[in-house]
């Protein structure tokens, strides 16, 4: 494991020949033109952009189209207010909602927002996988490919289809 350090350190990598070429005038922003152009780079910022437009889509349709029944079936529950006081603030409590502990300074446990959150993380998750579902159901379905191999009837291996005498244990298959 050392020697494969001190050979990458060496400039002895497996690195692409492109970037393994020394610096020559203007080398810094060669080198760097060269490792961005790398298509590894450009297929990752691909992924990053679709990713983010891909998630605005999920948190739109979280936000706008999930929640807002499942805000009326819940008879508008709303856990942003439950929160345990570990320290009170310069005006002592009780406080009546999570921003007035805040506002006093008081160090608080805020148990109800990362309930918020699992809540949103299982709807999130739902969406997810009803959407790859519905993705997976469009795409074509690959055709089941005809067999192009038999199993020897006397020695149980493979062979071709076509064959008419086992390679392996010489039998003629045709009768």
């Amino acid at each position: 494991m050392v020697k494969k350090i001190f050979k990458i350190l060496r400039g002895g990598s497996n690195l692409s020949p492109d970037l393994k070429e020394k610096p020559k005038k203007n080398g810094f922003i060669k080198e760097f033109k060269d490792f961005i152009m790398h298509g590894n780079v450009i297929d990752m910022a691909i992924g990053i952009v679709i990713g983010i437009a891909f998630g605005a889509i999920v948190n739109s349709a979280v936000n706008d189209i999930i929640m807002p029944p499942v805000g009326l079936l819940l008879g508008k529950a709303d856990f942003t207010n439950l929160f345990a006081v570990l320290r009170q603030g310069s005006t002592p409590g009780p406080y009546v909602s999570l921003s007035d502990a805040k506002a006093a300074g008081a160090v608080t446990l805020n148990y109800g927002i990362f309930i918020n959150t699992i809540i949103s993380f299982v709807i999130i998750a739902l969406v997810l996988f009803f959407i790859i579902k519905a993705v997976n159901r469009m795409q074509k379905k690959e055709e089941a490919k005809p067999a192009d191999t038999k199993e020897c009837p006397f020695c149980y291996t493979t062979i071709n289809i076509k064959a008419v005498k086992c390679p392996n244990c010489t039998s003629d298959l045709n009768k």
